[in-house]
């Protein structure tokens, strides 16, 4: 689950999108009566006492010939609706409006007559560190407008990756969401990059307590890890869903870096045949028990090997399995969700299956993920990687490419999808490599265009002789 914080508009609530709230978020945002104190900017030890503040607000008094019910319902859309406020007080028959939007009788303009202006009061209320969400209290202590842009929330986790600047604020943030958000229990920090080997980071312990094991769901599909040894984005939901969908009950999904099981687990469910790997011994004890759990071991088999090992081995194995099983009437899916070598790895498919006299019946359709860096041409460039770690371009055999998420500033995730062709499977790869050191150099001087690099001009061949002599 991802929420956003954007601080210069309105948030992302968890959850169904509801217009009133976000009508009175946006009137409280714009008040800045109802902000919390300017005295707070700066503070990096959280003092809650510090948020107290007064407010005079409109309210009205209906009398006790007049219905209740109905002059709430009239008034609805003008109530002041805060946290842990309520605005209609039914035992005194008092309704709080909000002050930007009522500021005298005329702007009530009740269709009921028996209210009259004396019936609008003005009264101090006490505003404390309970009534503001957390993007507001976090919007008037951080010293950036937009400093705090989105964390993801693991279970009862709340992950954070926060820019240096706001680092001596890290414990009082942490704080402030383990109070707002619900269920949150812990607080962390991203401390480093994502290892490449087993794909976890360090982490920084902000607030809470120190348990990282987490249960969440998924598209309907429950997975239980420790969410410091292994790697969970909750940002591929979407992902995983767009790659399950493609796939029908009689496929085979070989799940290179299966993680915890977020492709290999709702595809057994799904009724595929699975074989799921990963490297993390963590990951893979997890993966087993995702399986058990969601009670697919027996659609699944599982693998703690290297990649490269499990396309030697098992892809290799499976590919010419399901080519002479007349009985095998599905296709054939293989994931490769490691965006830092996933392509790196594809040279591993060329020659795959050489000497191997078969007529292919089935071409495995591989969905692999990378890191497309650039300004422009997303697509270009990512085709471009896989096509030279596999010596050869795409053309009918290319089913998709697609954008996955924006990772950072000129930095998308993107997934190619393309089928493992005759070619690419019985070929010499030392030939392939030979003829893609020719065929992709124009490839790479129209991606560094694409990229705003300005092409040199290569000398014509006069100029080159006079250089010369």
């Amino acid at each position: 689950m991802k929420l956003t914080l954007v601080l210069r508009s309105a948030p992302s609530f968890p959850g169904s999108y509801n217009t009133n709230r976000f009508r009175h978020y946006i009137r409280n945002m714009a008040c800045t009566e109802l902000h919390p104190p300017t005295t707070v900017r700066g503070m990096t030890v959280l003092d809650r006492d510090a948020f107290i503040k007064h407010v005079r607000v409109p309210v009205l008094k209906v009398p006790e010939n007049l219905d209740f019910n109905l002059i709430c319902t009239q008034v609805k859309t003008l109530l002041l609706k805060m946290e842990r406020n309520k605005p209609v007080k039914a035992d005194k028959r008092e309704i709080m409006l909000h002050p930007s939007v009522v500021q005298s009788w005329s702007d009530v303009r009740l269709e009921d007559k028996g209210l009259e202006e004396e019936n609008l009061l003005w009264q101090t209320i006490l505003l404390k560190y309970e009534n503001w969400k957390y993007n507001e209290i976090l919007k008037a202590v951080l010293p950036d407008e937009d400093s705090l842009s989105a964390f993801s929330k693991i279970g009862h986790i709340i992950h954070l990756n926060l820019k240096d600047h706001l680092l001596p604020y890290k414990t009082l943030i942490g704080e402030v969401l383990m109070d707002k958000i619900p269920a949150c229990r812990t607080v962390v920090n991203k401390l480093n990059t994502i290892d490449n080997t087993y794909r976890n980071f360090q982490m920084d312990l902000l607030a809470g307590e120190e348990n990282y094991q987490v249960s969440v769901k998924e598209n309907g599909v429950t997975f239980e890890f420790d969410f410091s040894k292994v790697y969970w984005n909750p940002r591929l939901a979407t992902e995983h869903e767009k790659i399950v969908k493609m796939l029908n009950k009689d496929d085979i999904l070989l799940d290179v870096y299966a993680g915890v099981g977020p492709f290999s687990v709702p595809a057994a469910r799904k009724g595929c045949i699975v074989l799921a790997n990963d490297l993390n011994p963590d990951s893979y004890k997890s993966l087993l028990g995702n399986c058990l759990k969601n009670k697919v071991n027996s659609r699944t088999t599982c693998f703690n090997k290297n990649g490269i090992d499990f396309i030697r081995e098992e892809i290799r194995a499976e590919i010419l399995t399901k080519n002479q099983d007349n009985c095998f009437n599905g296709d054939i899916h293989i994931t490769m969700n490691l965006p830092a070598l996933a392509v790196e790895h594809l040279s591993y498919y060329v020659g795959l299956l050489k000497g191997e006299s078969l007529k292919l019946t089935k071409y495995p359709l591989v969905h692999v993920y990378c890191f497309a860096k650039g300004a422009v041409d997303h697509e270009g460039i990512a085709q471009g990687m896989v096509e030279q770690n596999i010596g050869l371009a795409l053309s009918t055999n290319l089913k998709e490419i697609a954008f996955v998420r924006n990772v950072a500033p000129n930095k998308n995730l993107m997934r190619i999808s393309f089928y493992l062709t005759e070619e690419i499977l019985f070929s010499n790869s030392a030939d392939l490599k030979r003829s893609a050191d020719v065929s992709f150099d124009s490839l790479n001087k129209r991606l560094r265009v694409n990229n705003g690099e300005k092409e040199r001009e290569e000398p014509q061949p006069a100029e080159a002789d006079c250089q010369k002599s």
